[in-house]
């Protein structure tokens, strides 16, 4: 089986004689996780709602491998979600929906990493490819549902890296505009924590918990956009991983906060929230939860600090059976969509 790779951010379909009519392509799909470090604005008084800042991560990922076939069906992990994408991208978009999906490998769902947004613009992006249907990212997400609140999802399958993105028009459905897109230095390092028995808000509970959260103050959301445009940004561009790990802490603390009647405490899952207290017991300032978690982060300056944590956390808290640890990167590149021209049976 050989590769060929496709810019995600141009999606393009084969020509016909490889995709479509000798029905031996395979087009594999892999789509990042993301970090959402949290909203800028939750009251909107100015016109626009939200505002996120978001880190793609080199992993974990979903991977998705698609063929047409005779019928639509699904194999692997979420199996429900990729069926779901898949019957609403054809819909959508009037194109057949006879395609074999394989899941290789799917994001934990509710776990604050993206799972629904990359299964689905995955699975979509697809099905548009497979049937030489020529869309942008931002087009399948928007037909998808994906880029409600926030467009980081969206930004991380297009383009990778730490995105800004400048919140939801009042009236408009169409997904935030992306603002900014820096790079996440090669060697600073993300320490994630996972909590396997917990997961966060989502759907109905989900929207019942953002109307019912208290009044978001003018001024917290004015300290909010000051802590990302004048100082997370900025340290970022220059590489300064004290002054943007301590703003997104700032950003992480206030957050966490607001949403602490909904979600039980600053953290959605308590096993977490002690990780996150030993941590800031050792100093770490770049703290948080992602989205509605469980998923708590440390962000740490470099790989030889990051291992030496993340040895004394397994350590200290092996005794936590649903409690995982991993040391990631961030990625400056988007999904990867390859083109697998088979020469045996795939």
């Amino acid at each position: 089986m050989q590769a060929e790779e496709t810019p995600v951010n141009k999606i393009t379909p084969k020509s016909p004689t490889t995709r479509q009519e000798d029905g031996s392509s395979v087009v594999r799909i892999t789509a990042p996780a993301r970090l959402h470090l949290g909203f800028i604005d939750l009251a909107g008084t100015l016109g626009r709602r939200f505002g996120s800042l978001g880190i793609t991560l080199d992993r974990p990922s979903t991977i998705v491998r698609m063929r047409r076939s005779h019928a639509l069906t699904a194999t692997g992990p979420d199996v429900g979600r990729a069926l779901a994408a898949a019957e609403r991208a054809a819909q959508c978009f009037g194109i057949d929906k006879a395609i074999e999906i394989t899941v290789e490998s799917a994001l934990p769902p509710h776990s604050g990493l993206g799972s629904g947004t990359q299964l689905g613009l995955a699975v979509a992006t697809g099905l548009c490819l497979l049937n030489g249907l020529t869309l942008s990212p931002r087009e399948v997400g928007a037909a998808l549902g994906r880029g409600a609140r926030s467009a980081i999802g969206i930004g991380a399958f297009t383009e990778g890296g730490v995105i800004l993105d400048g919140g939801k028009k009042r009236g408009s459905d169409a997904p935030p505009p992306i603002l900014s897109r820096l790079p996440f230095p090669e060697h600073w390092r993300i320490l994630l924590v996972y909590d396997k028995s917990h997961q966060g808000l989502s759907g109905k509970e989900e929207v019942a918990a953002m109307d019912g959260l208290p009044p978001f103050a003018d001024t917290l959301a004015g300290h909010m956009a000051r802590l990302a445009v004048m100082v997370a940004l900025p340290a970022l561009a220059e590489a300064d991983v004290d002054y943007f790990a301590a703003s997104i802490g700032e950003m992480q603390r206030l957050l966490g906060d607001h949403y602490a009647d909904a979600q039980g405490g600053r953290y959605t899952s308590t096993a977490v929230a002690e990780v996150m207290d030993w941590l800031e017991t050792r100093g770490l300032r770049g703290l948080g939860q992602s989205s509605w978690g469980p998923t708590g982060f440390a962000i740490l300056g470099n790989p030889d600090e990051a291992d030496h944590v993340i040895r004394e956390a397994r350590a200290l808290f092996g005794d936590r059976p649903a409690l995982a640890f991993d040391c990631v990167r961030g990625s400056n590149v988007g999904a990867r969509i390859e083109w697998l021209a088979c020469v045996e049976q795939c």
